[in-house]
């Protein structure tokens, strides 16, 4: 098996974003095939680490991606276990990646969850452009990079003129490998659980709640997309699931009232896509690829998303399971949940082939065994 190397930046484990778990999930199937050691940050919970060697090595600050210390700490680690590869999960550790590689000539993957200069530009940061410079340099000093979308991939070779024979897709994976027998049992569960009646629709939104994008998103749907679906003779409740609301929401009592439900972060979330009839994502900013939607889809769930927030999902193997409406155009986006509850099509075997993580992984000891051979 081969020896692989993953940095990441940042504490995945518990996860509670989507960008958290998907590393979790991508380094845990990744270990499946290859023997990994992981060196991320302190706040790491070791005991879920399953399958590799969790390496705690990264300060909690900020000023761990300007550490000059990681350098003497990674060398030895690298000469010891002789990996075939090391993983950098994002580009913020260039100045670290080109050190070693010069040094080691350890054949170095760069593995990009966003074009993270676009991310930081939708948000209002001013800086975003030398994350755009930076960001360049360390995809073209890649030996390969991957994109978790032909959206970013295509952007990336236009932005910086990679070359495309070392640049391939790996999308953001689900571990549903098949549509769900069991949502009419979750659909159950759930009214239980938040005494929602029997001839009620639900529609779920979902996020990490002191995210600005997904801030915003859920400020839409009360001020925008709900009063528009209060107008409709159908019975409804959406359902917010996600932690870190602000305070100043009131964990969303004022509107009790009026069709929503507040359930905070929920440890099962699974349950509530299978659960719903649908699933929002009114967001407009914040770039990549919306790791809930991608989950939504896989668990059976319609996804009504503004144009902006299906950034980089592959469209073509969604069916009619991904209703798309203009950004800001919240008639157009009420319309596409009247028309989701009309009908509910099982999800395209094409999207879990797509999609699944026991397929998405086999793509890098396929390249590993390709590099070395020649």
């Amino acid at each position: 098996m081969k020896r692989i190397l993953v940095i990441a930046p940042y504490p995945y484990l518990p996860y509670y974003s989507g960008g958290q778990k998907t590393i979790a999930q991508f380094v845990e199937h990744l270990a499946m095939e290859a023997r990994v050691t992981v060196v991320s940050t302190e706040k790491n919970d070791a005991a879920l680490a399953k399958g590799y060697n969790l390496l705690r090595w990264l300060p909690n600050s900020f000023f761990r991606y300007v550490d000059l210390r990681l350098y003497g700490k990674l060398s030895p680690l690298i000469r010891s276990n002789e990996f075939d590869c090391v993983i950098w999960i994002h580009p913020y550790y260039h100045w670290l990646a080109r050190l070693i590689q010069k040094k080691f000539g350890l054949y170095t993957i760069v593995h990009s969850h966003n074009i993270e200069y676009q991310r930081f530009r939708s948000t209002g940061k001013w800086w975003w452009p030398i994350l755009r410079l930076y960001e360049g340099k360390c995809l073209k000093s890649a030996d390969f990079n991957y994109f978790i979308s032909p959206d970013d991939l295509k952007t990336a070779v236009a932005e910086w003129q990679l070359d495309t024979t070392r640049c391939d897709v790996l999308p953001i994976g689900i571990t549903q490998n098949q549509y769900p027998a069991d949502r009419k049992q979750c659909q159950q569960l759930v009214r239980n659980r938040h005494d929602v009646p029997a001839d009620a629709r639900i529609l779920l939104f979902n996020g990490l709640l002191n995210y600005a994008p997904n801030r915003n998103a859920l400020d839409d749907i009360l001020e925008s997309i709900n009063p528009r679906l209060l107008t409709q003779s159908i019975p409804y409740r959406i359902i917010v699931c996600g932690k870190n609301l602000d305070p100043s929401y009131n964990e969303l009592s004022a509107y009790q009232d009026r069709n929503i439900l507040y359930a905070g972060f929920v440890d099962d979330i699974d349950t509530y896509f299978k659960g719903a009839d649908v699933f929002l994502n009114p967001v407009l900013s914040g770039g990549g690829v919306k790791t809930k939607m991608v989950e939504a889809i896989g668990l059976g769930t319609t996804v009504v998303s503004t144009q902006t927030g299906a950034t980089g999902i592959q469209k073509d193997v969604c069916g009619e399971k991904l209703l798309l409406a203009e950004d800001r155009d919240w008639d157009d986006f009420t319309n596409k949940i009247l028309a989701a509850l009309q009908k509910d099509q099982p999800t395209p075997d094409a999207y879990y082939d797509t999609y699944n993580w026991g397929n998405i992984i086999q793509k890098i000891p396929k390249q590993l065994a390709k590099q070395s051979t020649g």
